[in-house]
């Protein structure tokens, strides 16, 4: 039996379980690499307090951080999460019992499926344009989508100093605010195309763009291709518990991390919070740890 488990190996479940472990509970972590924590793909990190280097080594520094707090970390996928009296199952190979539950599973960027894709990950191709735009000031670059995070991206990358142009495959799904936005910036914005795939030697040089209308395939030169068209939250574990999610599959929380079922907290990428980050996960993780602490002592 453990006072907070925590379903997420990334940076909102390590830091609720650092966090957690301090209040003295008793804490374990299940990781799993499906969904992989999106941060572990990042080749480079500038924009953390305190911090620069790749994903995979601030993760580890918090992973030890963890384990000399005193949480018990296990590489374990659990499926589902249900409700057993006062106390909570979670199932994956085995089956655990928990007085209080932390979800922090994150969720999977959407990949859009061009040759290269996944060769290039990190060598140009990013999911993410406020954690890897930076590195692309003054340098052109290519922003593949055709909803409200695509626009997002394209006007947010204009205006940190990218030369931008915004590949769409169809007619831009967004208000015409948005429209208006980055019409002012006068980003280039090819429509009805088709991002077929990256080329280049040892990172991303050219995008490959199939043009519907024309029929034609026509060569960009860019630096990066930031990839926008959604992310898919991982949080069918709790279906049967009834946790409350939004029509995009994140989980509803208020201000504490609380979901509506008492006992159940959720954090980082799994949530319906407006900034999908590092540091804001780490917010959430630490949040979601003090609330579950205090969740305990009212039951005592």
């Amino acid at each position: 039996m453990f006072d907070v488990a925590i379903v997420g190996g990334g940076p909102a479940g390590l830091t609720a379980a650092i966090y957690s472990a301090r209040y003295g509970l008793k804490t374990i972590v299940f990781e799993t690499f499906e969904p992989v924590s999106q941060i572990s793909m990042a080749s480079k990190i500038e924009n953390y307090p305190g911090f620069e280097g790749s994903g995979i080594e601030l993760l580890e520094r918090m992973k030890e951080q963890a384990l000399k707090a005193g949480a018990e970390i296990k590489m374990e996928k659990i499926e589902k999460v249900l409700k057993k009296g006062d106390y909570f199952l979670l199932i994956g190979e085995n089956e655990y019992e928990a007085k209080t539950v932390i979800i922090a599973t994150g969720g999977k960027h959407r990949s859009a499926g061009f040759e290269n894709e996944d060769l290039f990950l990190g060598k140009g191709i990013s999911y993410c344009a406020t954690c890897d735009g930076a590195l692309y000031r003054g340098r052109n670059v290519v922003v593949y989508g055709s909803g409200k995070e695509a626009v997002s991206d394209a006007i947010y990358l204009h205006d940190i100093g990218c030369n931008v142009k915004l590949i769409s495959r169809s007619p831009l799904r967004v208000e015409k605010a948005m429209i208006d936005e980055i019409s002012k910036r006068r980003v280039e914005i090819i429509m009805n195309a088709n991002l077929r795939r990256v080329e280049g030697k040892n990172k991303v040089e050219r995008a490959i763009v199939f043009l519907r209308d024309k029929k034609e395939e026509i060569a960009i030169d860019c630096d990066a291709v930031f990839v926008a068209i959604g992310m898919r939250p991982a949080t069918d574990l709790v279906a049967e518990l009834g946790v409350e999610r939004d029509s995009m599959g994140y989980i509803k929380v208020d201000r504490e991390q609380r979901t509506n079922v008492p006992g159940v907290f959720a954090a980082g990428d799994c949530c319906n919070n407006p900034l999908k980050q590092v540091v804001t996960a780490c917010g959430d993780g630490a949040i979601a740890a003090f609330s579950a602490y205090n969740f305990l002592k009212e039951r005592e």
